[in-house]
């Protein structure tokens, strides 16, 4: 540890922090353009000077290591000509077309000019001019305005693992871009935006949309994929403009993915806002009432075994458990929620939970992915394996397909299930490397359990876990990586049939689908369905009564995530036209069928949550041991010879929103279809 006075202020810091470090641990603010807290030190802005005793000139404090005894002047006549100096010589090229950047409002050149510059500029002749750059249809180029802080480049490099973004040229001819001109490759790119402390890379779809000033911010959680990312919803007017991360530490740090970032123009388009009932073979709109009344009629002679549920993939945990509720007081327990075929065993919560945590990668000294791409499955947690492997030279074993680019080194075991016995029997050369390893964990992606053999998969994968040393008192390190945010509560929630039973079974006769995207063709001919849901595809097409339901912006509701970290969304916008939140659909429904559930108000439902479930009681996520080796039900050695191969398919259009998306159709365009034609070479 280190004692150093910042402004007459003693503070001790360990020992190699830098002095702008020093500097805000002591409560001073210090100004800077280059410098980020989760970057790499590039030291090229100069705006951080400090005055330092006995320093002959200013010191950029982003740089500078602390000694012990230091003394450091942060507001003193030096300092202020420094700063000065160097914002004068910034702005020279700097275009100053305020009014009409999207910056504008939250720009970080906006303010630390009026705090730390001049009132005036000396500056006469004519400015540069620099050609914008195309880099994909999320981030639009303003070039002009660049700064050369270079926190793209090392973004692009560090976090996102893609090293597509550089300099070109020296001095005042430097230029950023992607050297030949082309999209960014990545699923974090507009992180980029949020990065940029001018208004050289902003938001493509927000373009001339509105000012900050104007926007309703509201804290939510993102649902299109397991992460749980923590986001601010901005609206206005009852429309959601755009979506921006925020920071956890524990989660996402402060990065989100593209999909859960731009998508949200598909929550307008393409909504169920009016209940439909089928007269005649012909979907016709209709009332609330009507929409009840010809549900009862049907249900009325139907015995409880013959009716299932299934729950889609951004379900809530509300509307689950009081769709449980009313299919149990129905006499039914045939519920589903595993809508891809994944055999998942929901008998302990371990079996189906990233247990190690997001956080807890940064603790692991060994890796082994198998059958998923962490990528395009869950982009930020990718992010943080890139920054552990970047930052510990972390050994990383991957069985999938051949030659995927995860973004990081990786050693490739093989494609399939005989690189997963061999691990699982300890015959592989990577068990070597993981019974080496203090805390080595696996990452088993849920696609890998859509196989017929997907049971055998699960117990294989636990097993190369409990025999290489993963599963610890204080340790986890078997982990799940699902796909969507209302997959976990599902699982924690029970909302999977007894053995034995079916949700979708030839027997059932009529089936309630929440938000359930399901092939038509595997609902039993005759049987009578509701859908209800936010978006329309082809299961709303195949329904006899549709119930227009709430998207995840605009409902009070929980969502848990891949580690099992119980989560709290909020309200930004109401659903549109005659569409309620899901839970309050199911409740009236139970009364008119004659089952009235015990609960009119969200507290009330939340207190179920916590009765059929604890881990519903708070919200976080504890890390924890694993104290019961006993594997999931399987037979490992029934593993086949199968490669894995991934069945997510096109990223920027996995779920209902983002396939009713016009920027995701855009960046599918850009992204998917070129790949898919390279794959079919």
């Amino acid at each position: 540890m280190a004692k150093v006075t910042v402004d007459g202020i003693e503070v001790e810091v360990p020992s190699g922090v830098s002095v702008l470090q020093a500097c805000e641990a002591a409560g001073r603010e210090i100004p800077r353009f280059c410098y980020h807290e989760r970057l790499s030190v590039a030291g090229n802005c100069r705006m951080c000077l400090v005055e330092v005793e006995k320093a002959p000139k200013p010191i950029a404090s982003c740089a500078y290591p602390v000694a012990d005894g230091m003394k450091v002047f942060t507001d003193s006549p030096m300092v202020r000509n420094g700063r000065r100096g160097v914002m004068e010589f910034l702005l020279i090229n700097h275009p100053l077309d305020c009014p009409i950047c999207d910056q504008g409002g939250e720009c970080d050149l906006q303010d630390q000019a009026v705090s730390y510059g001049l009132d005036h500029s000396r500056y006469k002749e004519e400015k540069r001019a620099v050609k914008d750059k195309y880099m994909g249809p999320l981030v639009k180029t303003i070039m002009t305005r660049c700064i050369q802080c270079t926190r793209c480049v090392r973004f692009a490099t560090e976090v996102a693992g893609v090293p597509e973004l550089g300099a070109t040229n020296r001095g005042e001819n430097m230029e950023i871009g992607t050297y030949v001109e082309k999209a960014l490759t990545t699923e974090l790119s507009g992180n980029l935006i949020d990065i940029c402390p001018v208004g050289a890379l902003t938001s493509r779809p927000y373009a001339f949309v509105s000012r900050p000033w104007e926007l309703r911010k509201t804290d939510s959680i993102d649902v299109l994929d397991a992460t749980g990312t923590n986001i601010r919803v901005d609206t206005r007017s009852g429309e959601v403009l755009r979506i921006l991360p925020r920071t956890n530490d524990d989660v996402n740090e402060e990065w989100m993915a593209d999909r859960g970032r731009f998508s949200f123009d598909g929550l307008k388009r393409r909504r169920l806002d009016r209940p439909w009932v089928k007269v005649d073979g012909k979907l016709k709109p209709a009332t609330w009432a009507e929409a009840f009344g010809a549900i009862a009629a049907k249900f009325k002679g139907i015995p409880g075994e013959r009716i299932g549920a299934v729950a889609g993939e951004l379900a809530d945990a509300e509307a689950m458990v009081v769709l449980r509720d009313l299919l149990e007081a129905l006499g039914s327990r045939n519920l589903e929620c595993r809508t891809d075929g994944a055999a998942l065993d929901a008998s302990r919560r371990d079996f189906y939970t990233f247990n190690t945590g997001i956080a807890g990668i940064e603790e692991a000294d060994a890796l082994l992915i198998i059958g998923c791409n962490p990528r395009t499955e869950s982009p930020v947690i990718n992010a943080r394996i890139c920054k552990r492997v970047a930052g510990g030279g972390v050994p990383v074993g991957f069985v999938g397909p051949r030659g995927l680019d995860l973004t990081y080194r990786h050693d490739w075991l093989g494609e399939g299930g005989v690189t997963l016995r061999a691990l699982a029997d300890g015959t592989h050369r990577f068990n070597e490397v993981l019974r080496g390893a203090e805390r080595p964990m696996l990452i088993l992606g849920r696609d890998a359990l859509t196989r017929a053999d997907g049971a055998a998969v699960l117990a294989a994968a636990w097993q190369v876990a409990a025999q290489n040393n993963m599963l610890q008192a204080d340790w986890h390190g078997f982990n799940m990586l699902h796909h969507f945010g209302g997959q976990v509560a599902a699982l924690d929630l029970g909302f999977v049939p007894p053995a034995g039973g079916a949700a979708i079974a030839p027997q059932i006769q009529a089936l309630w689908l929440l938000g359930a995207e399901v092939d038509p063709a595997a609902i039993p001919a005759g049987a009578f369905v509701v859908y209800q849901g936010h978006h329309g595809e082809a299961a709303a097409a195949r329904a006899d009564v549709i119930l227009p339901g709430a998207a995840y912006t605009e409902k009070d509701a929980t969502w848990v995530n891949t580690e099992g970290r119980v989560q709290r969304g909020r309200l930004a916008v109401y659903p549109p036209g005659e569409a309620r939140e899901d839970w309050k659909i199911i409740r009236a429904a139970s009364e008119v069928l004659g089952k009235r559930l015990p609960y009119d108000s969200l507290d009330a439902v939340r207190t179920r949550l916590a009765a059929v479930n604890p881990a519903f009681g708070g919200e976080g996520f504890a890390p924890h041991g694993c104290a019961d080796l006993a594997g999931p039900a399987g037979d490992a050695t029934a593993v086949t010879d199968a490669a894995f191969a991934p069945v997510a398919g096109n990223y920027w259009q996995a779920d209902v929103i983002s396939r009713a998306s016009p920027t995701m159709a855009e960046c599918a365009k850009v992204y998917a279809a070129p790949a898919a034609a390279l794959a079919a070479e």
